[in-house]
Formats: C-alpha cells, sequence, structure tokens
C-alpha cells in the first residue's frame, strides 16, 4: 500500500551496548532487567517510502526485536528493500551477519555505506562472504550528494561527515528528506567544536541544511556517569554542554530529539529530574516506537 508521507519509526534509542547493558549490575540496569517494558534498543530507523518500500538506518544485533516492534505497529514490508550504515562501531554494523545464510537467508539487500564502511565489509571474512553469496550489494555514497535507496521510494538520503572516533571507519549524520519534512540522523560525534562550521551555532548549522527534525548525540547526560572511564575513550558532547548551547526553545526553531542514551543517562527515566530539565526547555527526549511523517 503507498502513503501520502514517508513514515520513520524510531525503532531504538539507546547507546550501542542497549538496556539494560550487558555487565552493569548498577540499579539502572538491575530495574529494567526486573521490568523489561524499560528496556531500550540500540539506535535504529525504520523508514517506509512512499511506495511502501522499507528501509532500515543501522544495522543492529536486536534486528529480530527491531522487526518485531516495527510490525506491531503495522509499517513493516518484508524484507526491507535497504540498509544505510552511519559508521561501523558495535550497534550500528554488528547486524550484518543476520542477513545471512545462517540466519534469515536474504538475498540482493543493498546497503548504503561509506567508502571506508564499505571497505571494512569487504575485509572482513564473515561479510566478504555475503557479497560473494549475494545476500548484500554494497552501495557507496558520496558525501552530500543525496541518493534514494530505492527507486519511487518519495524520499532521499544524504550523508554528512561528521568527526567521530575512526579506528575503524568514518562517521556520517543522514538527512532523510521526504517532500514535506527533513530529518537529520546524527547518533554520534567527538564534539560540538569538531561538528559546527563556519562559527555556526547548533541552531543556525540545522537552519543551513534545512532540517525539520533533528535527532541529535544525547550518549551521556554528564560526565558524573562515567567517573570510572577515561573520557577520551569515549567522546560525545554531553547533554548538558547542548542544551547550554541551545538555550530555551523558540517557536521557529526545528524538533530536536535526544537519542543514543547511554544505559547510565537519567533520560531514559521519563520522571528523572534531568528529563524533566530538558522537557522544560522545550526539546525531546527521542522515544522508541515514535513515528515521523515527512
Amino acid at each position: 500500500m503507498t502513503g501520502v508521507f514517508v513514515e520513520v519509526t524510531v525503532l531504538g534509542n539507546a547507546q550501542d551496548g542497549g538496556y539494560p547493558q550487558v555487565g552493569c549490575m548498577k540499579e539502572c540496569c538491575a530495574k529494567a532487567r526486573v521490568d523489561s517494558t524499560l528496556s531500550r534498543m540500540p539506535v535504529s530507523l525504520g523508514l517506509k517510502g512512499k511506495d511502501g518500500s522499507t528501509h532500515m538506518i543501522e544495522a543492529s544485533r536486536m534486528m529480530s526485536e527491531q522487526f518485531s516492534l516495527w510490525s506491531s505497529l503495522g509499517s513493516l514490508d518484508w524484507p526491507p528493500s535497504s540498509f544505510s550504515l552511519t559508521h561501523a562501531h558495535l550497534g550500528h554494523i554488528d547486524g550484518l551477519g543476520l542477513l545471512g545464510r545462517e540466519a534469515m537467508g536474504l538475498s540482493g539487500i543493498k546497503v548504503h555505506c561509506s567508502e571506508s564502511v564499505s571497505s571494512l565489509i569487504q575485509k572482513t571474512p564473515s561479510w566478504e562472504i555475503m557479497i560473494n553469496q549475494g545476500v548484500i550489494e554494497l552501495n557507496t555514497w558520496n558525501p552530500t550528494e543525496p541518493f534514494e535507496p530505492s527507486e519511487g521510494c518519495g524520499f532521499t538520503i544524504t550523508a554528512i561527515p561528521i568527526p567521530h572516533r575512526s579506528e575503524l571507519s568514518d562517521n556520517h549524520a543522514l538527512i532523510i528528506r521526504g517532500e514535506e519534512r527533513s530529518l537529520l540522523f546524527m547518533p554520534d560525534q567527538d564534539s560540538w567544536s569538531k561538528t559546527l562550521v563556519e562559527d555556526l551555532d547548533i541552531l543556525e548549522w540545522l537552519r543551513s541544511m534545512d532540517i525539520d527534525i533533528a535527532f541529535i548525540d544525547g550518549t551521556f547526560w554528564d560526565h558524573s556517569e562515567i567517573s570510572h572511564r577515561d573520557v577520551a575513550e569515549i567522546p560525545h558532547p554531553t547533554v548538558v554542554d547542548t542544551l547550554s548551547r541551545l538555550g530555551k526553545k523558540s517557536d521557529s526553531a526545528p524538533e530536536i530529539h535526544f537519542t543514543h542514551l547511554n544505559h547510565t543517562n537519567p533520560l531514559l527515566d521519563n520522571g528523572s529530574l534531568q528529563s524533566e530539565e530538558l522537557v522544560s526547555m522545550g526539546w525531546e527526549i527521542c522515544k522508541q516506537g515514535s513515528i515521523f511523517y515527512l
């Protein structure tokens, strides 16, 4: 069935390890193990084109649960026509193997990614064999140039280079542009000082790309969450820093939703003081299962 709008479904809003996170014995994850309704999957989007075709952003190991969520919301046309991968860290690419003979046994699935990610896939034996078997077809994008993931889907994707840990591959944000609105998906970045160019502030940067809805890196509320870790190992702008740059939302500002939430992040609790502070400023927390129309 075709639709009037392009439909975007949030299939996960957690950091790469998901929530609860393996190995975490803290209260934050203990309560999510007791109450499964609190659990969250790694960041991913499901896109449904105007022609009824379906496409995924990211390929996580929790793809089965994400497909179930998508199906429960009535939007999944099996199988998805394509996957678009922002980078090669855990949670964004590790589910690729599920497309192969050991699991779903698919063929001809388009995988859109950067030259860097494509090179890594071709050099990884368990994924290289999937190319040789015809399970996946790699399609390398040109940064800043829009492409249609499939003909007639009614939307384009544009990859924007974003600085982030590059030990495996480079990293991109994705602009998904329909006929009515556009959405920026940027779950990972090192810092705003590296991302922003030409002395633009966050809102000016989003307006320069004509963004209506932005899903941005909200991994950590502040660095006290990971005081036992070297922050340099896992660089992300804190939500506190981002809010200080944004200030209160004006009527003309685009929607901003914080996503890629670490298991320690108090924003996972809608009733936390931090969540209330963020919402009081006019910004939003990305919700798993939410649907947007472009």
